[in-house]
This record gives C-alpha cells, structure tokens and sequence, in this order.
C-alpha cells in the first residue's frame, strides 16, 4: 500500500510510515486539520543580524533555545525546561550537542512580546507544520517554536552521520505549530517534486521535511578530481518535500579566518 501522506510503498497494515514518520491512523490526510492558537512571529532585520519578535496572548506558550531570550514583555514568564522529560533532555545534549534545558516562555500576566535571537550571526525562516509534515534539523538550527511543537531525537545511520560531520543523531520536529531555525548565512528554500533530486554540499543543510530522502556520494570521480575541486562528499536529495539550505557554512569561515591569525594562535 500507499503512504497517504508521503506516497512511498508502506507495508500493509502499518502504523507509522517508514518514509515521512507520518502516522496512519487515518486513510489520509487531514484536508482542515485542527486549529492550535499560534503566537504570531515576525522576522525583525533579516539578514546576518536576523532577530525574531514574538508576540504572544495570554496565556499562550513558546519554548526557545536556552539563553535566545533578548528582551521581554513584563507580562511574559521564562523557565528552563528539560524537552521530553530527563531522557529526551540527556538525549539532546549527549546525542546532538544540544542544551539540556529549553527555555519556556508564557504569557502569564496579559499579553506580550519576546524578541529572540540565536549566537552565531545568519538568518531566520519560520516554518509551518500541520501535523501531517515534519522536519529534520541540523545542529544549532533550532531556535524557537509554538509549545504544542515536539522535539526529539531521531538517528540518520552511522554512515551518513560520520560523513554528513552533523552527527549520527539530529533533531525532529512534528506537531501543529510554528518553528524557527536559524542558519550561518541567508536561508534558500528548495521545493523538490517527486523523484526530483538536487545535490547540496552537506555543509549548507538548515532544515528538511520528512518526506525527503537523501545519500551521501562522492562529489567528483577519482581521487584527483576531489581534492582539485574542494568538494568530498555531498547529498543526493530526493523529493518530495521542502528543504532549506544556508548561503555559508561555518567550516568554511573558520578557515578564512584562521589565514588572518598569527601562525601558532
């Protein structure tokens, strides 16, 4: 049979699609799926210096990377908080890198506002999850998301994760609500059509949904060719689905850097 959701081949009788990580407990997907009040985000200087406003009714709940907070409303309350429970924390941080605790942000005493923005200097995209969708993001990539948003931890195989340099595990993000990443550099969006694929050097991965698919292959032929071009291994991306790459990659600054420092530092 059919995934619904992803259209890949599925065994019969399954619940949970191997392909997307969709869930199958209906026939298909939702055309109206339920509606969960979202705070409203608002991109505030995009660019390399890209900060992210958040305005939020009472009551309503964002959760953030652990010190992304700049300025608050009064109205607004911040906690840190372990996503998913003691393990899925110990998880994010011995298994990805990242902090243990998220901040939780509520508007507990009337309406408000959170500007938030991440460490290192790029740009932000907010993204929409439906339920029906999902994505996958590279280390450092999440910023910020509705509070009906689950983040967890999920394998990409020891392969790809040793070659990809972003690690065996990566982040998951699924549920209805809003999510921010961020990236080094400007964020490109790349809209694939199925069995259509795109190569993307793997150092300039953002976020993808969960319907792609990709393989890490060498970029050039021969050993000469890969060491003249610059280029070792790179992703075979295959649609469908979204994916978001960014216009730098810190590796590659790191080295232009480190050619303007003293010899020794």
């Amino acid at each position: 049979m059919q995934c619904p959701f992803c259209k890949e081949e599925i065994q019969e009788g399954a619940f949970k699609c191997r392909h997307c990580k969709s869930m199958l407990s209906q026939s298909s997907p939702q055309l109206n799926p339920p509606q969960i009040a979202s705070a409203q985000y608002e991109i505030l200087y995009p660019g390399s210096y890209a900060m992210v406003k958040v305005s939020m009714k009472q009551g309503q709940t964002i959760k953030a990377e652990s010190g992304a907070m700049v300025a608050m409303s009064p109205t607004i309350e911040v906690e840190g908080k372990m996503e998913g429970g003691v393990l899925g924390a110990l998880g994010r941080k011995f298994l990805t890198g990242e902090s243990v605790f998220l901040q939780s942000l509520k508007a507990m005493r009337g309406d408000g506002e959170v500007l938030l923005a991440p460490a290192s200097l790029g740009d932000l995209k907010v993204l929409d999850l439906n339920g029906a969708n999902s994505f996958f993001v590279q280390k450092e990539g999440f910023l910020a998301a509705d509070a009906s948003l689950a983040i967890e931890v999920a394998s990409q195989g020891i392969l790809k994760g040793f070659i990809s340099r972003e690690g065996i595990f990566i982040q998951r993000v699924s549920g209805v609500g809003k999510l921010v990443v961020s990236s080094f550099g400007a964020i490109h969006k790349l809209t694939l059509a199925s069995g259509e694929t795109m190569i993307v050097d793997n150092a300039h991965l953002v976020a993808w949904s969960g319907t792609i698919s990709y393989e890490m292959r060498k970029a050039s032929a021969g050993l000469l060719n890969t060491i003249t071009s610059g280029e070792g291994w790179v992703c075979y991306v295959n649609g469908p689905g979204e994916m978001y790459i960014q216009s730098r990659n810190t590796a590659g600054f790191g080295g232009w850097i480190k050619r303007f420092l003293p010899s020794g530092s």
